[in-house]
């Protein structure tokens, strides 16, 4: 692995593609706020329409677990690709995803994504996605996971 800074270019080109490009992630408003080499931050703003709907209407609106695996699965995926000697080709497809649950979210979700093993065909990230529980405006972890990928390197 290098110590020289992730090029800005290819960081662009993720940005561009995920916040603006990609139907899905788009539609979640997610934004990707770091690119390192094998270290990826992600974020998904707080909204709504991203909420479990529960009986009580006064209750905190908490954000759907779904939000936070597919933030997990993206942010391990994209670190993944920052180990590619060329971070745009080829492909990734997760192989299994592991989220466990250790609150509940009612804002802004934050995954930090850290590449453990990127071999020649499989690769894990592990994952912890951070945001605000309904009991106050602190940030804590809210779920944490491990991701692998079958790696399609074009190298």
């Amino acid at each position: 692995m290098t110590t020289d800074a992730f090029p800005s270019d290819v960081t662009r080109l993720f940005e561009e593609y995920i916040e603006d490009r990609h139907g899905y992630l788009s539609w979640l408003g997610t934004r990707v706020e770091s690119v390192e080499y094998g270290r990826v931050v992600m974020s998904v703003p707080f909204d709504e329409k991203l909420t479990n709907e529960g009986p009580d209407d006064t209750a905190t609106p908490q954000v759907h677990g779904g939000v936070a695996a597919t933030l997990a699965d993206t942010a391990g995926a994209v670190a993944q690709r920052t180990r590619f000697e060329e971070p745009l080709a080829g492909g990734i497809a997760t192989v299994n995803l592991n989220v466990n649950y250790l609150r509940p979210a009612s804002g802004d979700l934050t995954a930090t994504a850290e590449v453990v093993r990127a071999g020649g065909t499989i690769g894990v990230s592990t994952v912890t996605v951070e945001g605000p529980t309904p009991d106050g405006e602190e940030r804590h972890p809210v779920a944490t996971g491990q991701v692998a990928y079958r790696l399609f390197r074009e190298e």
